[in-house]
């Protein structure tokens, strides 16, 4: 039986920019397009905004990751209802491919399920956002930012294989105030920032002090063997590393290492992090998370690109791409409603399996020549897990992020585990429960859940015979500390594909980064291969647009 609603024809069915799926990349490129003065539809077969970047309650979320872990096929086609420029282009059938595997989603108590509307759980987490990364920057300058309100993320921790967390000294202040670190550690750690902070000084000084700069062969050096010159500890130089640079791989092993930071890049991470500290009066440190999830972004962009006469329409599947059969290029759409939307620019969700018209031999040549481009990253794959618990983990702190540096856990972990924990306050789930984010960079979805499930283990104890209503915590086996009752769990293993400037744009599926800088300098990067004579997001003297920094909305 078709579930498509019954739809009126869309009008006009010309447009400069057709967007398929509403993740993030695809809704900031709409809003910059409608700001520039294109006109845009954007379209999303799913009842939500956000596709892989949303925000769902706990039934939504299972479902998404099972249709999205389905096996590929192709719409029915139905018959067109233009047929004047029929001669003139083939409809190709637009198929998806999965984007999620072992997705393993366990249950322990009845709680969760029956607050289930009352969560909001972000399927690209963990993510939070750097006060002055340029995911801030660009809400400020977009307009974005008048749709959204954020928290302070509490503290930031590194944990051990015990589940304990130690602070990370982010600050001046944070290193004194840290029990953990020994006096001569301190005043190590102190020197080291003060000559970064010289060092960054001196470069933005017309005239450079050269004994405050690092040298060029230091700066193009592995980050791990400058800070081994600076003969630092290795519990401070692990903070470092994956704390605060956040480093994915073990940097001292060269062998098994895929990304060797250097230090260059590891100093503007320093960099970035220390301006964050202290740039909005409510933010507690460095890191802000929106209120609600991750998925308001999503749709504060949609509703900037909204406000610019972008046209959107949900839960319509896109099911052919309409190509030219002389030139082979797209031209269009063919929607499940069975119209036909015409566009010379294209950019669809990275799920979507991009069909290409072969040039034809023979003069009648149909779609069965056609190729398809497959942009799965097979290399490299992100583990994610959320899980539900009664407690925090931390009793001081409800919102946190931590890290466990690899070899942390056992011997062979060679990728840092990357933590996230939200608690209510943060609309993100039932009063009196917390939220916790997982991920971590793996080869495949064995080793990927190997680690997730070696963290777990460390943080958690499972219900005593399946009963968890009784209480909210037990003892650990040592009885030293008392360890949340895991309630619910999700574990999936997600697929990284990058972003791809074609006659047919792709956009990015969500990375393995804490923040979105990287995610987002791709989403720049595409927008100006499709509009080069373009600003993105023009300047304005709109009192819509806010100019600085208390544009941002922070509850205290």
């Amino acid at each position: 039986m078709d579930e498509t609603p019954s739809y009126p024809p869309i009008e006009p069915t010309d447009f400069d920019l057709i967007v398929v799926g509403t993740g993030l990349p695809q809704s900031v490129i709409a809003a910059a397009a409608s700001s520039a003065g294109k006109s845009v539809l954007h379209l999303d077969s799913n009842s939500f905004y956000g596709s892989h970047f949303s925000s769902l309650n706990l039934d939504e979320f299972s479902s998404f990751l099972t249709s999205q872990s389905a096996v590929s096929s192709s719409h029915p086609n139905p018959p067109s209802s233009v047929a004047a420029d029929a001669a003139d282009y083939v409809a190709l059938d637009l198929k998806t491919r999965p984007m999620y595997s072992d997705v393993e989603i366990t249950s322990h108590s009845s709680d969760p399920l029956e607050h289930s509307r009352k969560f909001n759980l972000d399927v690209s987490g963990p993510r939070v956002l750097f006060c002055a990364d340029a995911a801030v920057d660009l809400m400020l300058k977009s307009g974005a930012s008048q749709y959204l309100e954020f928290k302070s993320i509490d503290a930031s921790f590194v944990c051990d294989a015990d589940g304990r967390f130690s602070t990370v000294p982010d600050s001046r202040a944070a290193i004194f105030k840290d029990r953990s670190l020994s006096l001569t550690e301190k005043n190590q750690l102190m020197r080291f920032f003060k000559l970064i902070q010289g060092h960054l000084a001196s470069s933005d000084e017309a005239e450079n002090d050269s004994n405050a700069r690092i040298s060029e062969d230091d700066l193009e050096s592995p980050f791990v063997e400058f800070l081994n010159k600076m003969r630092l500890p290795p519990k401070i130089k692990s903070i470092i590393l994956y704390a605060i640079a956040m480093a994915d791989y073990d940097q001292d092993n060269i062998e098994v290492c895929k990304d060797v930071l250097n230090t260059k890049i590891g100093i503007d991470r320093l960099a970035l992090y220390q301006s964050s500290v202290g740039r909005f009066p409510n933010a507690l440190g460095a890191l802000i998370y929106p209120i609600y999830g991750q998925g308001e972004l999503t749709q504060a962009f949609c509703r900037r690109a909204a406000v610019k006469g972008c046209i959107y329409v949900l839960r319509m599947p896109v099911i052919a791409l309409l190509m030219e059969k002389e030139s082979r290029h797209c031209k269009g759409v063919r929607l499940a409603s069975g119209q036909d939307i015409f566009s010379q620019k294209l950019l669809v969700d990275p799920s979507f399996v991009v069909p290409v018209l072969v040039a034809p031999s023979q003069p009648d040549c149909m779609p069965e020549s056609s190729q398809v481009i497959n942009l799965v990253d097979a290399k490299q794959k992100v583990a994610r897990g959320i899980c539900i618990m009664k407690s925090s983990l931390n009793p001081d702190v409800s919102n946190f992020v931590f890290v466990y540096p690899p070899r942390c856990l056992y011997p062979e972990q060679v990728m840092a585990i990357r933590a996230v924990q939200i608690g209510s306050n943060l609309g993100v789930c039932p009063s009196g429960m917390f939220v916790l984010y997982l991920s971590t960079l793996c080869n495949d979805a064995t080793q990927g859940k190997e680690l997730l499930q070696a963290a777990i283990k460390s943080l958690f104890t499972l219900p005593v015979s399946g009963n968890p209503e009784n209480s909210s915590s037990v003892h650990s086996e040592n009885m030293e500390e008392v360890k949340p009752t895991l309630l619910w769990s999700a574990l999936y293993t997600q697929e990284l594909v990058m972003g791809s400037f074609e006659s047919i744009s792709s956009t990015s599926m969500p990375d393995g980064n804490l923040n979105y800088n990287v995610l987002l300098d791709a989403t720049v990067k595409l927008f100006h291969q499709m509009y080069p004579q373009e600003e993105f997001f023009p300047e304005t003297t709109s009192p819509e647009n806010f100019e600085d920094d208390d544009g941002l909305s922070l509850e205290s």
